[in-house]
Protein backbone atom coordinates (compact mmCIF):
# COMPACT_ATOMS: atom_id res chain seq x y z
CA UNK A 1 0.00 0.00 0.00
CA UNK A 2 1.57 3.56 -1.20
CA UNK A 3 2.23 5.67 1.62
CA UNK A 4 0.70 9.09 1.97
CA UNK A 5 3.03 11.83 0.35
CA UNK A 6 3.58 13.72 3.50
CA UNK A 7 5.02 10.40 5.07
CA UNK A 8 7.65 10.26 2.68
CA UNK A 9 8.37 14.34 3.46
CA UNK A 10 8.62 13.07 7.05
CA UNK A 11 11.19 10.10 6.46
CA UNK A 12 13.16 12.75 4.30
CA UNK A 13 13.73 15.04 7.25
CA UNK A 14 14.46 12.55 9.37
CA UNK A 15 17.41 11.27 7.44
CA UNK A 16 18.54 14.98 6.93
CA UNK A 17 18.89 15.22 10.34
CA UNK A 18 20.65 12.17 11.05
CA UNK A 19 24.41 11.79 11.45
CA UNK A 20 26.17 12.00 8.06
CA UNK A 21 29.94 10.82 7.36
CA UNK A 22 31.85 13.75 7.01
CA UNK A 23 32.91 14.46 3.26
CA UNK A 24 36.60 16.10 3.52
CA UNK A 25 37.03 18.40 0.67
CA UNK A 26 39.82 17.10 -2.26
CA UNK A 27 40.94 19.97 -4.08
CA UNK A 28 41.25 19.00 -7.94
CA UNK A 29 44.92 19.35 -8.18
CA UNK A 30 45.44 17.52 -4.77
CA UNK A 31 48.57 14.72 -5.29
CA UNK A 32 47.85 12.10 -2.46
CA UNK A 33 50.66 11.40 -0.95
CA UNK A 34 52.59 8.10 0.68
CA UNK A 35 54.70 9.38 3.80
CA UNK A 36 57.81 7.46 4.92
CA UNK A 37 58.76 8.22 8.63
CA UNK A 38 62.00 6.14 9.37
CA UNK A 39 63.37 5.08 12.95
CA UNK A 40 65.82 7.80 13.35
CA UNK A 41 69.40 5.85 13.96
CA UNK A 42 71.71 9.14 14.20
CA UNK A 43 73.38 9.06 17.66
CA UNK A 44 71.44 10.16 20.87
CA UNK A 45 68.32 11.29 18.31
CA UNK A 46 65.41 10.51 20.35
CA UNK A 47 62.43 12.65 18.14
CA UNK A 48 60.19 11.52 15.50
CA UNK A 49 59.19 13.73 12.79
CA UNK A 50 55.36 13.21 12.94
CA UNK A 51 53.58 12.56 16.53
CA UNK A 52 50.09 10.15 16.25
CA UNK A 53 47.62 13.09 16.19
CA UNK A 54 49.43 14.91 12.84
CA UNK A 55 49.22 10.80 11.44
CA UNK A 56 45.45 10.95 11.62
CA UNK A 57 45.16 14.00 10.25
CA UNK A 58 46.87 13.20 7.24
CA UNK A 59 45.46 9.95 6.21
CA UNK A 60 41.80 11.64 7.00
CA UNK A 61 43.15 13.85 3.93
CA UNK A 62 43.73 11.30 2.07
CA UNK A 63 47.41 10.42 2.85
CA UNK A 64 48.58 7.21 3.44
CA UNK A 65 51.41 7.62 6.27
CA UNK A 66 54.25 4.23 6.52
CA UNK A 67 56.14 4.32 9.78
CA UNK A 68 58.84 1.90 10.73
CA UNK A 69 58.52 -0.31 14.09
CA UNK A 70 59.74 1.52 16.56
CA UNK A 71 60.36 5.05 15.20
CA UNK A 72 58.59 6.79 18.04
CA UNK A 73 59.72 4.90 21.23
CA UNK A 74 61.98 7.00 22.52
CA UNK A 75 59.23 9.66 22.46
CA UNK A 76 57.04 7.71 24.09
CA UNK A 77 54.57 7.05 20.95
CA UNK A 78 54.55 3.29 20.93
CA UNK A 79 53.34 1.54 17.32
CA UNK A 80 49.87 0.91 18.63
CA UNK A 81 49.26 4.79 18.80
CA UNK A 82 50.65 4.89 15.52
CA UNK A 83 48.15 2.18 13.87
CA UNK A 84 45.23 3.52 15.99
CA UNK A 85 46.05 6.63 14.11
CA UNK A 86 45.80 5.01 10.84
CA UNK A 87 49.52 4.34 9.62
CA UNK A 88 51.05 1.02 8.38
CA UNK A 89 53.29 -0.29 10.64
CA UNK A 90 56.06 -1.81 8.73
CA UNK A 91 59.17 -4.13 10.08
CA UNK A 92 61.57 -3.82 7.06
CA UNK A 93 62.86 -0.89 6.90
CA UNK A 94 63.31 -0.85 3.26
CA UNK A 95 59.36 -0.43 2.84
CA UNK A 96 59.66 2.83 4.29
CA UNK A 97 62.28 4.29 1.98
CA UNK A 98 59.66 3.36 -0.62
CA UNK A 99 57.48 6.40 -0.04
CA UNK A 100 57.76 9.51 -2.35
CA UNK A 101 58.05 11.67 0.99
CA UNK A 102 60.44 10.71 3.29
CA UNK A 103 60.67 12.69 6.83
CA UNK A 104 63.03 12.57 9.13
CA UNK A 105 64.45 14.53 12.10
CA UNK A 106 68.40 13.81 11.51
CA UNK A 107 69.99 14.29 8.38
CA UNK A 108 70.17 10.55 6.32
CA UNK A 109 72.98 8.52 6.59
CA UNK A 110 75.01 6.79 3.42
CA UNK A 111 72.88 3.64 4.36
CA UNK A 112 69.37 5.28 4.66
CA UNK A 113 70.03 6.97 1.01
CA UNK A 114 71.04 3.49 -0.53
CA UNK A 115 67.79 2.32 0.31
CA UNK A 116 65.77 4.71 -1.40
CA UNK A 117 64.79 4.30 -5.43
CA UNK A 118 65.24 7.86 -6.35
CA UNK A 119 62.90 10.98 -7.16
CA UNK A 120 61.40 11.90 -4.31
CA UNK A 121 61.24 14.61 -1.71
CA UNK A 122 63.37 14.48 1.10
CA UNK A 123 62.27 16.48 4.18
CA UNK A 124 64.58 16.66 6.93
CA UNK A 125 67.78 18.49 8.87
CA UNK A 126 70.50 20.08 6.88
CA UNK A 127 72.61 20.01 10.04
CA UNK A 128 75.76 21.07 7.65
CA UNK A 129 78.19 21.10 10.21
CA UNK A 130 78.12 17.16 10.38
CA UNK A 131 77.55 16.38 6.86
CA UNK A 132 79.69 14.78 4.31
CA UNK A 133 80.31 15.15 0.83
CA UNK A 134 79.43 12.27 -0.38
CA UNK A 135 76.16 12.00 1.22
CA UNK A 136 74.95 14.91 -1.04
CA UNK A 137 76.72 13.17 -4.18
CA UNK A 138 74.19 10.12 -3.09
CA UNK A 139 70.99 12.40 -3.17
CA UNK A 140 72.09 14.02 -6.20
CA UNK A 141 72.11 10.85 -8.23
CA UNK A 142 69.23 9.54 -7.56
CA UNK A 143 67.30 12.58 -8.56
CA UNK A 144 66.50 13.76 -4.95
CA UNK A 145 64.76 17.08 -4.00
CA UNK A 146 65.56 17.63 -0.68
CA UNK A 147 64.27 20.08 1.52
CA UNK A 148 66.32 21.41 4.82
CA UNK A 149 63.71 21.87 7.86
CA UNK A 150 66.29 23.80 9.41
CA UNK A 151 65.95 26.55 6.54
CA UNK A 152 62.08 26.74 6.32
CA UNK A 153 60.83 30.27 6.51
CA UNK A 154 57.08 31.61 7.37
CA UNK A 155 55.72 34.01 5.94
CA UNK A 156 57.27 36.33 7.96
CA UNK A 157 60.97 35.46 7.28
CA UNK A 158 61.02 33.60 10.55
CA UNK A 159 62.50 29.97 10.62
CA UNK A 160 59.71 28.77 12.84
CA UNK A 161 60.93 24.85 13.77
CA UNK A 162 64.15 26.42 14.41
CA UNK A 163 62.66 28.91 16.84
CA UNK A 164 60.76 26.01 18.49
CA UNK A 165 63.95 23.66 19.08
CA UNK A 166 65.14 27.15 20.18
CA UNK A 167 62.51 28.09 22.66
CA UNK A 168 62.68 24.34 24.05
CA UNK A 169 66.40 24.85 24.23
CA UNK A 170 66.28 27.99 25.97
CA UNK A 171 63.84 26.56 28.96
CA UNK A 172 65.52 23.45 29.37
CA UNK A 173 68.85 24.91 29.52
CA UNK A 174 68.18 26.77 33.09
CA UNK A 175 66.78 23.15 33.98
CA UNK A 176 69.79 21.85 32.96
CA UNK A 177 71.84 24.85 35.30
CA UNK A 178 69.39 24.34 38.08
CA UNK A 179 70.82 20.55 38.04
CA UNK A 180 73.95 20.74 38.24
CA UNK A 181 74.32 23.51 40.67
CA UNK A 182 73.10 21.26 43.36
CA UNK A 183 75.18 19.20 45.35
CA UNK A 184 75.03 15.80 44.51
CA UNK A 185 75.79 16.62 40.55
CA UNK A 186 78.76 18.23 42.05
CA UNK A 187 77.44 21.94 42.04
CA UNK A 188 77.67 24.66 44.41
CA UNK A 189 74.94 23.01 46.26
CA UNK A 190 72.61 26.42 45.03
CA UNK A 191 69.03 26.21 44.09
CA UNK A 192 68.54 28.17 41.39
CA UNK A 193 67.05 31.37 41.62
CA UNK A 194 66.50 32.41 45.57
CA UNK A 195 64.36 32.14 48.34
CA UNK A 196 63.04 35.48 50.96
CA UNK A 197 66.63 36.72 52.99
CA UNK A 198 69.02 34.67 50.18
CA UNK A 199 71.18 35.95 47.64
CA UNK A 200 69.24 34.85 44.22
CA UNK A 201 71.85 32.96 42.00
CA UNK A 202 73.23 34.98 39.51
CA UNK A 203 72.43 33.82 36.00
CA UNK A 204 74.33 35.39 32.84
CA UNK A 205 72.97 35.23 29.42
CA UNK A 206 75.12 36.06 26.05
CA UNK A 207 72.80 36.09 23.26
CA UNK A 208 69.44 37.53 23.00
CA UNK A 209 67.96 35.48 20.36
CA UNK A 210 65.03 33.46 20.88
CA UNK A 211 66.97 30.70 23.17
CA UNK A 212 68.49 33.60 25.33
CA UNK A 213 65.06 35.05 25.75
CA UNK A 214 63.34 31.84 26.79
CA UNK A 215 66.36 31.03 29.04
CA UNK A 216 65.84 34.62 30.57
CA UNK A 217 62.64 33.71 30.73
CA UNK A 218 62.65 30.53 32.53
CA UNK A 219 65.81 32.04 35.67
CA UNK A 220 63.53 35.02 36.27
CA UNK A 221 60.51 32.61 36.86
CA UNK A 222 62.87 30.74 39.45
CA UNK A 223 64.03 33.92 40.86
CA UNK A 224 67.10 34.25 39.73
CA UNK A 225 69.06 37.44 39.05
CA UNK A 226 69.73 37.87 35.24
CA UNK A 227 72.40 39.36 33.29
CA UNK A 228 71.98 39.51 29.64
CA UNK A 229 74.94 40.24 26.65
CA UNK A 230 74.42 40.80 23.41
CA UNK A 231 75.71 42.69 20.26
CA UNK A 232 72.19 44.05 19.21
CA UNK A 233 70.41 47.00 21.17
CA UNK A 234 67.89 45.81 19.40
CA UNK A 235 67.31 42.41 20.49
CA UNK A 236 67.97 43.51 23.98
CA UNK A 237 65.15 46.01 23.86
CA UNK A 238 62.80 43.42 22.54
CA UNK A 239 63.51 41.17 25.05
CA UNK A 240 62.74 43.91 27.79
CA UNK A 241 59.44 45.06 26.12
CA UNK A 242 58.21 41.61 25.55
CA UNK A 243 59.44 40.12 29.45
CA UNK A 244 57.91 43.25 30.91
CA UNK A 245 60.99 43.37 33.36
CA UNK A 246 64.09 45.68 33.39
CA UNK A 247 66.67 43.50 32.77
CA UNK A 248 70.64 44.51 33.72
CA UNK A 249 71.70 44.28 30.04
CA UNK A 250 75.12 44.99 27.94
CA UNK A 251 76.83 44.96 24.87
CA UNK A 252 79.48 42.24 24.54
CA UNK A 253 82.24 44.64 25.99
CA UNK A 254 85.27 41.82 27.24
CA UNK A 255 85.64 43.59 30.35
CA UNK A 256 82.05 44.12 31.68
CA UNK A 257 81.59 40.26 30.39
CA UNK A 258 84.22 39.12 32.42
CA UNK A 259 83.00 40.90 35.17
CA UNK A 260 80.11 39.57 34.93
CA UNK A 261 81.10 35.66 34.50
CA UNK A 262 83.41 36.24 37.43
CA UNK A 263 80.47 36.82 39.50
CA UNK A 264 78.14 34.43 37.80
CA UNK A 265 76.78 31.08 39.13
CA UNK A 266 75.35 29.95 35.89
CA UNK A 267 75.95 31.63 32.51
CA UNK A 268 74.06 30.41 29.34
CA UNK A 269 75.73 30.35 25.88
CA UNK A 270 73.42 31.15 23.87
CA UNK A 271 74.68 32.78 20.32
CA UNK A 272 74.03 32.01 16.74
CA UNK A 273 75.76 33.07 14.29
CA UNK A 274 74.75 33.71 10.89
CA UNK A 275 76.80 31.56 8.81
CA UNK A 276 79.98 29.30 9.70
CA UNK A 277 80.74 29.03 13.31
CA UNK A 278 79.87 30.24 16.18
CA UNK A 279 82.43 33.02 17.62
CA UNK A 280 83.97 32.56 20.57
CA UNK A 281 83.51 35.33 23.14
CA UNK A 282 84.38 33.78 26.35
CA UNK A 283 88.43 32.93 26.81
CA UNK A 284 89.27 30.64 28.35
CA UNK A 285 91.03 33.48 30.74
CA UNK A 286 87.76 34.43 32.17
CA UNK A 287 86.59 30.72 32.71
CA UNK A 288 89.85 30.32 34.80
CA UNK A 289 88.41 33.26 37.22
CA UNK A 290 84.79 32.01 37.55
CA UNK A 291 83.36 30.48 40.61
CA UNK A 292 84.52 26.38 41.88
CA UNK A 293 81.68 24.65 41.04
CA UNK A 294 79.65 27.49 38.77
CA UNK A 295 77.69 25.99 35.44
CA UNK A 296 78.54 26.43 32.01
CA UNK A 297 75.84 25.53 29.46
CA UNK A 298 76.62 26.16 25.79
CA UNK A 299 73.51 26.08 23.43
CA UNK A 300 75.75 27.21 20.83
CA UNK A 301 77.84 24.11 20.86
CA UNK A 302 76.24 22.63 17.68
CA UNK A 303 78.09 25.46 15.76
CA UNK A 304 81.45 25.12 17.71
CA UNK A 305 80.73 26.60 20.79
CA UNK A 306 81.32 30.28 22.24
CA UNK A 307 83.44 29.20 25.29
CA UNK A 308 87.10 28.97 24.48
CA UNK A 309 86.58 26.02 26.97
CA UNK A 310 83.46 24.04 25.20
CA UNK A 311 83.92 20.77 24.01
CA UNK A 312 81.22 18.47 23.00
CA UNK A 313 79.85 16.02 24.95
CA UNK A 314 76.73 13.42 24.58
CA UNK A 315 73.69 12.49 26.64
CA UNK A 316 75.45 9.72 28.25
CA UNK A 317 78.02 12.04 29.23
CA UNK A 318 76.94 15.27 29.67
CA UNK A 319 79.04 17.49 31.43
CA UNK A 320 83.01 17.62 32.15
CA UNK A 321 84.84 20.34 34.52
CA UNK A 322 87.82 22.82 33.43
CA UNK A 323 89.18 24.69 35.76
CA UNK A 324 86.66 23.59 38.55
CA UNK A 325 84.23 24.77 36.37
CA UNK A 326 80.96 22.28 35.03
CA UNK A 327 80.46 22.43 31.80
CA UNK A 328 77.72 21.00 29.54
CA UNK A 329 78.22 20.60 26.02
CA UNK A 330 75.32 18.87 24.43
CA UNK A 331 74.59 19.78 20.71
CA UNK A 332 71.04 18.33 20.65
CA UNK A 333 69.59 19.19 23.71
CA UNK A 334 65.65 19.08 22.30
CA UNK A 335 66.50 15.44 22.46
CA UNK A 336 66.26 15.32 25.80
CA UNK A 337 62.66 16.08 26.15
CA UNK A 338 62.01 14.75 22.87
CA UNK A 339 57.93 13.85 23.33
CA UNK A 340 57.78 17.98 23.52
CA UNK A 341 59.88 18.32 20.73
CA UNK A 342 58.31 15.71 18.98
CA UNK A 343 55.39 17.30 19.32
CA UNK A 344 56.98 21.09 18.10
CA UNK A 345 57.98 19.27 15.20
CA UNK A 346 54.72 17.64 14.23
CA UNK A 347 53.02 20.87 14.65
CA UNK A 348 54.71 22.50 11.82
CA UNK A 349 55.50 19.84 9.61
CA UNK A 350 51.77 18.37 9.07
CA UNK A 351 50.43 21.84 7.92
CA UNK A 352 53.81 21.42 5.26
CA UNK A 353 52.58 18.15 3.96
CA UNK A 354 49.11 19.03 3.67
CA UNK A 355 50.28 21.94 1.50
CA UNK A 356 52.59 19.92 -0.30
CA UNK A 357 49.56 17.64 -0.57
CA UNK A 358 46.81 20.31 -1.96
CA UNK A 359 48.99 22.16 -3.79
CA UNK A 360 49.39 19.43 -6.57
CA UNK A 361 53.12 18.40 -5.54
CA UNK A 362 56.40 19.51 -4.61
CA UNK A 363 57.05 21.68 -7.97
CA UNK A 364 53.90 23.84 -7.07
CA UNK A 365 54.96 24.22 -3.75
CA UNK A 366 58.11 25.37 -4.54
CA UNK A 367 56.77 27.89 -6.77
CA UNK A 368 54.23 29.25 -4.51
CA UNK A 369 55.55 29.52 -1.31
CA UNK A 370 59.00 31.72 -0.77
CA UNK A 371 59.35 30.46 3.01
CA UNK A 372 59.45 26.54 1.81
CA UNK A 373 61.61 27.18 -1.38
CA UNK A 374 64.09 28.61 0.90
CA UNK A 375 64.71 25.39 2.30
CA UNK A 376 65.79 23.59 -0.78
CA UNK A 377 68.81 22.79 -1.33
CA UNK A 378 68.34 19.99 -4.27
CA UNK A 379 66.37 20.37 -6.73
CA UNK A 380 65.86 16.87 -8.73
CA UNK A 381 69.12 15.93 -8.55
CA UNK A 382 70.40 19.40 -8.81
CA UNK A 383 72.52 21.36 -5.81
CA UNK A 384 70.82 25.02 -5.58
CA UNK A 385 72.48 25.74 -2.26
CA UNK A 386 75.70 27.81 -2.84
CA UNK A 387 77.31 27.54 0.63
CA UNK A 388 76.72 23.48 0.31
CA UNK A 389 78.50 24.04 -3.10
CA UNK A 390 81.12 25.82 -1.77
CA UNK A 391 81.85 24.07 1.29
CA UNK A 392 82.09 20.78 -0.24
CA UNK A 393 83.45 22.40 -4.20
CA UNK A 394 80.26 20.90 -6.04
CA UNK A 395 78.92 22.38 -8.37
CA UNK A 396 75.17 24.19 -8.28
CA UNK A 397 72.57 26.27 -10.20
CA UNK A 398 70.16 28.75 -8.57
CA UNK A 399 67.00 27.25 -8.07
CA UNK A 400 64.78 29.98 -9.47
CA UNK A 401 66.61 29.12 -13.00
CA UNK A 402 65.33 25.38 -12.74
CA UNK A 403 61.94 26.36 -11.80
CA UNK A 404 61.47 28.99 -14.64
CA UNK A 405 62.43 26.17 -17.05
CA UNK A 406 59.62 23.52 -16.16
Amino acid sequence: MALPKKHYHSIAHETALAPQEEMLHVGKNMQRLTIGIPKETSFQERRVALAPESVALLVSRGHEVIIESGAGNESNFLDHDYSESGATIVYDRKQVFQANTIMKVAPPSLEEIELMPGKQTLISALNLPVQSKECFVQLAAKKITAIAWDYIQDKKGIYPIVRAMAEIAGNTSIMLAAEYLSHHTGGRGLMLGGITGVRPTEVVIIGAGTVGENAARAALGLGASVKLFDNSIYKLKRIQNDLGVHLWTSTIQPSELSRALKYADVVIGAIRAKKGRTPVVVSEEIVQEMKEGSVIVDVSIDRGGCFETSEVTNHENPTFRKHGVIHYCVPNIAARVSRTASYALSNIFAPVILDLGDEGGIVNLIRNQKGFRNGVYLYHGTLTNEDIAMTFDLSWKPLELLIEAI
